[in-house]
């Protein structure tokens, strides 16, 4: 049993990272406590957001490496891109404020995009060139911003190339291309200079991820993937042990699961 204690500002807390065997007698490393949400980057670093809205930072072994604490100043944070684990992306939607921490978890710069007339944005992630990515939905455009939020490129009105406007609840660069996915109405495709390219009727998915022209995630109780080269979707259900779920992140090598209890990880396959 592996124990750590993570100071905190405000005092201290015991989170206990441990292998364990589940019900089903199926190892997992687990971490308990009571999460919101969570991301996990490309390194296996999992981002937990707490229940009293602070950030965790935990290594793929479950050791404790930062804490956030000042999301209070913003809210409740809406979205996490920890595509770079050197530049983190907090989106806090209702104050329209994207605030960038280093891998320590430190506040390294904010961009309140009311300043730059960005009043309708939902959605936000960072570009394949360490800028930021927002959805206008009060124009309709895909547009990159810098870290001082000027404008760099913008695409043409979504609403005079398809005849189904996005209301996008994840934004993904990957592979050379940018992902807007609306779980009602499927996936928007564009080029890095905001070019539209194709839309991808898949609907109802939960935790979207895109790896090597791969999109993967899950709906109900069924992992999904579709391969964008071959247009073949296929689904898998998915094991006793990672049910009920909060919510599911997969990876080509792990599963992640939050539970009531706390995250969570099998090995996928």
């Amino acid at each position: 049993m592996k124990k750590f204690l993570l100071y905190i500002i405000l005092g201290w807390t015991a989170i206990t990272a441990r292998a364990q065997l589940d019900s089903s007698g199926v190892k997992a490393r687990f971490t308990p406590g009571s999460f919101t949400d969570f991301e996990v980057d490309n390194l296996g670093n999992r981002y937990l957001l707490s229940a009293d809205n602070r950030l965790i930072k935990l290594s793929a072994e479950g050791d404790s490496l930062a804490v956030f604490n000042d999301v209070r100043r913003y809210g409740r944070i809406s979205y996490m891109d920890v595509t770079n684990p050197l530049k983190i992306l907090l989106f806090f939607q209702e104050f329209g404020t994207i605030v960038m921490l280093d891998r320590f978890l430190n506040n390294i710069n904010s961009i309140d995009l009311r300043k730059f007339n960005l009043f309708q944005v939902k959605s936000i992630g960072l570009s394949y060139d360490n800028n930021v990515w927002v959805y206008d939905e009060l124009e309709g455009k895909l547009k990159k911003i810098a870290d001082d939020g000027s404008m760099i490129n913008e695409s043409t009105d979504i609403r005079q190339m398809t005849d189904s406007v996005p209301d996008p609840d994840r934004l993904t660069d990957q592979g050379g291309l940018v992902y807007l996915y609306d779980s009602l109405k499927g996936v928007f495709i564009f080029d890095h200079y905001g070019g539209f390219q194709k839309f991808i009727p898949l609907r109802n998915w939960q935790n979207l991820f895109v790896t090597d022209n791969t999109l993967l995630g899950r709906a109900g109780d069924y992992f999904l993937r579709y391969d964008e080269k071959t247009g073949e979707e296929s689904r898998q259900e998915i094991p006793a042990h990672c049910l009920p779920a909060i919510k599911i992140i997969v990876r080509p090598d792990k599963v992640y699961v939050l539970k009531a209890d706390g995250i969570h990880v099998y090995k996928n396959g």
